[in-house]
């Protein structure tokens, strides 16, 4: 497995597990999924509290029972609950969803009310006390940025996660930018889009398939290899099906030609950059 490093030494794959909103009916094979990920040295385990209202952080908790040292966890404060003692006890409350004593790495999920300086005073407090071992944000375009680097201080923020796919690129426009000379990780979520991932017979599908076929990849292998071509990126893809898991692990494996990045710019050009950043 390929490993790149965020701020302060922080590890991360460039494939890693994305959770959302886990349903009971789902729990057995999304442990399944995840576990398998694992198997094929996926270490990057990311969810939130936000997800299925803690039902994701329980399921990750089952599926790394006993496998906790393989695993870089991350997880995710609600702005709702981003106050300093809010943080605090969003933390704890994780912590005990995950059954686990730390996380590896934990976000604000994206801007809300309270003061950067309160929720990153709190990061650093759980950081002090080993209850994570490092801290980023979520959703934070290069203003947010700015502001969170002059309240942190340079070498501090792990990573930022950000909405990236092939049809919604606007963080190349000035986010990938900004991290990479400030040592900030990209944490690429929903690399397939939101069920927008290309149709096989369309236009865009039939691309995908012909550069796939040259590199005895999928298309969706195509797809993260090219997402996760700046070094500072890599992609947490979701997949509530071990065989979708299997087939994410391999993007790590494909070697994309300059001939095949120029027709992929070509298929899914970058286009303006946009007011505000897209997240979803």
């Amino acid at each position: 497995m390929v490993r790149v490093f965020g701020a302060a030494g922080t590890p991360v794959s460039v494939i890693g597990q994305g959770t959302w909103n886990i349903e009971t009916s789902e729990r057995r094979t999304a442990v399944q999924s995840l576990q398998t990920g694992l198997d094929l040295g996926l270490n990057h385990i990311d969810t939130a509290e936000m997800y299925g209202s803690g039902r994701a952080e329980q399921v990750v908790g089952k599926a790394i029972a006993g496998r906790r040292d393989e695993v870089f966890l991350v997880s995710k404060v609600l702005p709702s609950n981003a106050s300093r003692a809010g943080t605090v006890e969003a933390c704890e409350r994780s912590l005990r969803q995950l059954g686990t004593d730390h996380l590896d790495c934990y976000l604000l999920h994206w801007r809300g009310r309270y003061p950067l300086a309160e929720t990153f005073g709190a990061f650093e407090q759980l950081r002090a006390t080993g209850k994570i071992r490092s801290w980023g944000v979520s959703n934070f375009d290069v203003g947010d940025l700015d502001e969170a680097l002059r309240v942190a201080g340079p070498g501090v923020i792990a990573c930022n996660q950000v909405l990236y796919y092939l049809e919604q690129r606007a963080i190349e426009h000035a986010v990938i930018p900004w991290c990479e000379r400030n040592g900030v990780a990209v944490v690429a979520y929903s690399p397939f889009g939101s069920g927008e991932f290309p149709a096989p017979l369309s236009k865009a599908g039939r691309v995908l398939k012909q550069i796939a076929d040259r590199h005895d990849a999928t298309p969706r292998q195509v797809a993260l290899a090219f997402l996760t071509r700046h070094a500072a990126v890599f992609a947490i893809p979701k997949s509530s099906r071990a065989e979708h898991t299997a087939d994410n692990a391999g993007a790590a494996n494909v070697a994309l030609t300059t001939s095949d990045f120029d027709l992929l710019e070509r298929t899914f050009p970058r286009g303006p950059r946009p007011r505000s950043l897209p997240m979803i």
